[in-house]
């Protein structure tokens, strides 16, 4: 009972997350253009087709700058909850809508998808698991905070996307102005590559078998650092940080296969 999952871009420029099993998916986030969400889902082998759901983490431009055109070119359904969707802007009556609530599971197809609050300044932001039979798979980025909600999520999941947003000192010596820093770094902003390798460290359970490093900062991360960080404490776990300018290698997750790592190209619906 496998999972695939993809970053189809991470970063401020843009968020789009693809969890699905072979034959329905969900995108967290549509913060891309319709054609380069169909580009890169088609380069690796997948399509909008098997798309049934988007769920919508908040309401910054760097999740929903796509979603009306993508949502209503496909009229797949937007689950949103109503204070997003008050401040999204986003124009009406052009998709479905669909609300949701804190801790209440949906189901689309045989996936299950949870939302929970997460600490981030904006309306009514949360994070999300989606679960298909024993596997779970976690999309955690945009986090002030490592609260006691996502330790639980996150000690659940067999794969997670995990925000390394800012090195710390690279954030406290850059040109940033101070109130920007403060944003990022206050509680409400983002998750350090520090405080999100102590959850790693401290949380992950012995059967995650991928964790995708997401959301890193353009001037106050790098690739290579944070994956530096990172290396030594994997164990088992197979370690990808994602891009903010293309797509991810498919992945394959499961409660009961080890880890495949290497691309799926056999889901084209």
């Amino acid at each position: 009972m496998s999972l695939f999952i993809t970053s189809l871009n991470s970063g401020s420029n843009g968020n789009c997350y693809y969890v699905g099993n072979e034959q329905d998916a969900v995108l967290i986030d549509a913060g891309i253009s319709c054609r380069q969400a169909e580009t890169r889902l088609r380069r690796l082998g997948l399509s909008m087709q098997t798309v049934r759901a988007i769920f919508i983490s908040h309401e910054h431009s760097d999740h929903i700058s796509g979603l009306s055109k993508l949502a209503g070119k496909y009229q797949i359904p937007v689950f949103i909850t109503a204070q997003t969707l008050k401040n999204s802007r986003l124009p009406l009556h052009t998709f479905p809508i669909r609300s949701f609530r804190s801790h209440e599971p949906i189901g689309i197809g045989d996936l299950r998808i949870m939302a929970f609050p997460k600490h981030h300044d904006a309306a009514d932001p949360h994070s999300f698991t989606v679960s298909y039979h024993d596997t779970r798979v976690g999309v955690f980025t945009d986090i002030g905070i490592a609260c006691d909600q996502l330790i639980h999520h996150f000690s659940q999941c067999h794969a997670a996307f995990l925000e390394t947003n800012y090195d710390e000192d690279l954030l406290e010596n850059g040109r940033y102005p101070y109130f920007l820093k403060q944003r990022i770094r206050g509680g409400k902003g983002h998750l350090s590559n520090q405080q999100a390798l102590a959850l790693f460290r401290t949380h992950k359970p012995p059967f995650m078998s991928h964790v995708l490093l997401s959301h890193l900062s353009k001037d106050n991360n790098s690739p290579f650092l944070v994956r530096d960080l990172f290396l030594p404490h994997l164990n088992s776990t197979q370690l990808i940080v994602t891009s903010r300018n293309e797509e991810t290698p498919v992945f394959r997750v499961s409660a009961r296969l080890e880890a495949q790592l290497e691309p799926v190209a056999d889901l084209q619906a």
